[in-house]
């Protein structure tokens, strides 16, 4: 178990740092861009909230609607699984920006992805898809390699193994 763990949470390093580099790039763009641009638009902002009912972290109203559309489970349990995604979203693209706890957030970044494509953009087309793709491609390349060099997840490792050795 402890074995797994540490596989976990130990960042894959590339040979060339440039290369730990490009990949850094593009996790911060997408994770930044998944923070702000998507997730953040999903809660409801207290500048917008009705000032008689303020409601500092409440789900935009739009979003739960719209993932009571996409019927089953979703329709059971809309206000947890929109809490999900927003969060999945802008904590977990934070998370992912910032290369802290990068798989779990690819995790979550790339189960929510997956539900956009399906149960959201599936009848848009290609084109409809390609955002939630995209996030969806580098989700799994971090899955797997984690924040490699340039990331917390690093850090954080570099420094628990030089205080073992």
């Amino acid at each position: 178990m402890k074995n797994i763990l540490h596989r976990m949470v130990t960042p894959v390093v590339q040979k060339h740092w440039m290369a730990d580099l490009v990949f850094a790039i593009a996790r911060f763009i997408c994770g930044m861009l998944l923070a702000l641009d998507f997730g953040a638009s999903k809660f409801g902002m207290p500048w917008t909230a009705d000032s008689q009912n303020l409601k500092l972290f409440e789900v935009a109203s739009w979003f739960p609607r719209d993932v009571a559309e996409y019927g089953g489970i979703f329709a059971a349990m809309p206000v947890f699984f929109a809490w999900m995604g927003a969060f999945s979203e802008a904590v977990g693209g934070l998370l992912f920006a910032f290369g802290l706890k990068t798989r779990v957030a690819a995790f979550l970044i790339l189960c929510t992805m997956l539900v956009a494509i399906f149960f959201q953009k599936w009848g848009q087309g290609s084109w409809g898809m390609l955002p939630a793709m995209g996030f969806l491609w580098i989700a799994m390349y971090h899955l797997y390699l984690g924040s490699g060099r340039f990331g917390v997840d690093y850090l954080i490792h570099k420094k628990f193994m030089i205080e073992k050795a």
